[in-house]
């Protein structure tokens, strides 16, 4: 149970939900359960939510069209933009504020999802990486 709780936790949070999941899974930590098990489902978790933003900006962009919102010509200035030298900002897809509205850009402008997957999921992996390490350097 502790580690689906996790596993929802830090999904939603990569979501546009305002939810941190790095408490949980320091308290998890706290609990002694596996570390490998808790990066890893952590990681997955986080992960997919970012998917879900990929997702709803790739479906969303016909809808923000219509509303006016965007233009094609802007769009396709956008996507050979974030195509040519953007991808790499996903690795900031961890931060707070700002990585949740790149990952939902990145499928609005239709970036690369193989690309995207393995650039968001190196990004999240590596951020849950640094918090267990801090927890366990602190702890030791």
């Amino acid at each position: 149970m502790i580690y689906l709780s996790l596993f929802f936790i830090a999904f939603a949070s990569a979501t546009l939900l305002p939810l941190g999941s790095e408490a949980v899974l320091l308290y998890d930590l706290s609990l002694g359960y596996s570390v490998l098990l808790l990066w890893s489902v952590a990681t997955l978790g986080n992960t997919l939510g970012a998917v879900v933003n990929y997702w709803l900006g790739l479906k969303g962009e016909g809808f923000l069209e219509k509303k006016g919102y965007l233009s094609s010509v802007k769009m396709e200035k956008a996507h050979q933009r974030f195509e040519k030298q953007g991808g790499w900002v996903l690795l900031l897809s961890w931060v707070p504020v700002i990585g949740d509205p790149l990952t939902f850009i990145a499928g609005v402008l239709r970036y690369g999802f193989k690309k995207f997957l393995l650039i968001v999921a190196l990004a999240k992996g590596v951020r849950y990486l640094v918090v267990i390490g801090g927890y366990c350097w602190g702890v030791s």
